[in-house]
């Protein structure tokens, strides 16, 4: 693999303060949350996929507006039918059980199966509906596998992608991806360490899309989500990691 499954760091973090100003709707029964840039251009989008905490997680939302305020159209689909993890649970989570569903009323289980139609309809929608010419993908942490995994040479995919410290992600399909990569790191992460950053990295040379990976000292695992603001050097790389996706998808979506 070229990142561990998630772990309990994965679990882990901190709620940042503040308000969302978009919209929760509906594609189809896929329940998103939404927003648009100051001139409510559809024509560059990204399309923010979410870790365990999903996407009425406030910490979340503000990086939605974030990306919406540097000009970007900007959906975060519920990823898990309702069935994202509460921060103030977390530590009471078997994550092998929800993986496989036991905590949802319908044992919905959050592997490829049940995640990948719902990324699909949301490209389709926001290619198709919205009149995205130029679609980008953020995934963080558990999210990230399904940039990677739409990252190729298909109908239904992205144009560009940025991930956050990632999880869950096969070699294989870090070996197909169709488009450019950038990849935010953390110093001490045990799903993404230095082995598996080294692998990654040999990999993107051998594929030869345009990637880079940043490397960010003194923080863990979930930094760029959710890491402990109130100390400079979390916040220092998390505002790096948000300067990264912007930079890249500036060069990368026009």
């Amino acid at each position: 693999m070229a990142s561990n499954p998630p772990g309990k760091c994965c679990f882990k973090g901190v709620k940042h303060e503040g308000s969302s100003s978009g919209k929760i709707i509906k594609i189809g029964e896929i329940e998103a949350y939404v927003q648009y840039p100051d001139n409510s251009s559809t024509e560059r989008g990204i399309l923010l996929l979410t870790d365990v905490f999903g996407h009425r997680f406030i910490n979340s939302q503000l990086i939605v507006d974030q990306l919406a305020a540097n000009g970007y159209f900007v959906v975060m689909p519920d990823l898990f039918a309702g069935d994202s993890v509460a921060l103030d649970e977390a530590d009471t989570v078997d994550f092998s059980k929800w993986m496989t569903g036991g905590y949802s009323d319908n044992k919905r289980a959050h592997l490829p199966a049940a995640i990948d139609p719902i990324v699909e309809t949301c490209i389709h929608e926001m290619r198709t509906n919205y009149h995205v010419k130029n679609l980008g993908a953020i995934g963080y942490c558990f999210g990230s596998k399904y940039a990677i995994r739409f990252l190729k040479a298909a109908e239904t995919r992205v144009d560009a992608a940025f991930i956050a410290h990632p999880s869950f992600i096969d070699s294989n399909e870090l070996e197909d991806i169709a488009g450019p990569l950038a990849i935010a790191a953390a110093e001490k992460d045990e799903i993404f360490p230095y082995s598996k950053r080294r692998e990654s990295e040999k990999i993107l040379e051998r594929v030869g899309m345009p990637y880079e990976i940043t490397v960010y000292g003194g923080v863990e695992h979930g930094f760029a989500v959710r890491g402990a603001v109130d100390d400079r050097k979390v916040l220092f790389a998390k505002e790096g990691a948000f300067n990264q996706a912007v930079r890249w998808f500036g060069e990368y979506l026009g």
